[in-house]
This record gives structure tokens, C-alpha cells and sequence, in this order.
């Protein structure tokens, strides 16, 4: 297989983000560097709460077999993504993909990246930016949705597109089957786009069209 000329990093700590690893890695696609987070942390929504990642991957296994390095931003220990601003400035990243991760990516790191911060979100933006994408989809009865992989800015879901691609809902999916779809959507149009990479048409959104949804909560 031959290796794609690319240099990565990676940030991610769920199960999607294992695997679109595993995907990257088996289509021949280096990791130069990964980041992740513990199982529970803290974050500004939570008021001071320990946080648990229900939908977690311990991508140090990962990383052990394919001989990369990894690092953690860990909020118990005081940890921040900018104090790993050296050693990803070091690996020169072409881009840094942000896939299933919890914190927003400060500019200064975005900037250390040749083509910026990509991440996926799991609707056809502008719509459905903000938290719990595929089941807003569901509830109000939409019958197709998708997956855009947009460049990273300062505000929610709010960056350049990159691509999209839509799939159906069917009246009898559950929300694991929506996700199956949005992640299979996802594989795709990240490979597509990566295969690609020098010649992006980033195309900004209409940021007046941007409606944020909230997180869903327990109680719902």
C-alpha cells in the first residue's frame, strides 16, 4: 500500500474516532501525532462536574499498535490542548483532524495546520449546527440528513465547507442506525477530500442561516 504523503494530526476520544483512525491507517494515510482525553473531564457546560464520555475509546491501544505517539489533554491534571502547541508545531502538520472531540480548537493551534482544522458534524450545515445533529433530525421527522466535513473557526459548527454528502433516514431507523449512515458518510467524503488536498474549494457558509441546537440532556 502506498503511504499518502500527508501530515497528520489527529484529535479525537470516541468510538467514531477509532474508527475513522483504523480508516485513515488502512487506506494509507500516516498519523504523525495523536491527541485524546480521559474517559471523564470537565468542561465550561458543566459546572464544575465531572463529564463522562458514554461513547468513549481508549485510542492508546490504537496508538501502541501502529507506533504512534499520543498525547492527553487531561482538565483533572490542569491540561489544555495549547500546552501540546510545541509538539504539534513541530510535526508541521498539513491539517489536524478533529473528530469526536469535546473542547473548541483555539486559533492558535488551527493556524499550525497548512490547510487549518477539519472536523465532521452530523448534518447538512447550516443546518443543525450545535449538539445532538442526528436526533434533532429525527424528532422533527426529517426524512434525509447528512455529514459536512468544514474547516474549524471561532464560533459553533460555523467554518468554510469542505464536503458534504446526504444519506436517508427510514422511517424505522434508530438513532444507531442514523449513525452508522452519518459514519459511513464520513469515512467517505474525509477520504475524498484528503486524497485532494491541494486543490480545496472551501466554500463559506451563510452564517444568518446557522441555527445552534442544544445538547440533549437526561432529562429529555
Amino acid at each position: 500500500m502506498i503511504k499518502r504523503d500527508i501530515k497528520v494530526v489527529f484529535l479525537g476520544t470516541t468510538q467514531f474516532s477509532l474508527e475513522l483512525l483504523e480508516y485513515l491507517v488502512s487506506n494509507g494515510f500516516g498519523i504523525d501525532l495523536i491527541v485524546t482525553m480521559p474517559e471523564e473531564f470537565s468542561i465550561s457546560y458543566s459546572k464544575g462536574k465531572k463529564v463522562k464520555n458514554y461513547n468513549y475509546a481508549d485510542l492508546s491501544v490504537f496508538s501502541r499498535k501502529n507506533n504512534i505517539e499520543i498525547v492527553y489533554v487531561d482538565s483533572e491534571k490542569g491540561q489544555r490542548l495549547q500546552d501540546h502547541h510545541n509538539k504539534i508545531a513541530s510535526i508541521e502538520p498539513d491539517v489536524i483532524l478533529v473528530l469526536g472531540w469535546y473542547y473548541m480548537i483555539p486559533k492558535s493551534i488551527r493556524d499550525l495546520a497548512k490547510y487549518g482544522a477539519w472536523g465532521i458534524h452530523a448534518s447538512l450545515l447550516p443546518k443543525y449546527a450545535g449538539g445532538a445533529p442526528l436526533v434533532w433530525a429525527i424528532i422533527e421527522g426529517n426524512k434525509e440528513t447528512g455529514v459536512t466535513l468544514f474547516k474549524l473557526e471561532n464560533g459553533v459548527d460555523d467554518g468554510d465547507i469542505i464536503a458534504q454528502k446526504k444519506f436517508v433516514i427510514h422511517i424505522d431507523d434508530s438513532i444507531k442506525d442514523v449513525y452508522r449512515s452519518a459514519t459511513n458518510s464520513s469515512k467517505e467524503i474525509l477520504i475524498q477530500a484528503l486524497e485532494n488536498i491541494d486543490n480545496i474549494n472551501f466554500i463559506p457558509q451563510d452564517k444568518s442561516k446557522i441555527k445552534v441546537y442544544p445538547q440533549r440532556k437526561p432529562e429529555d
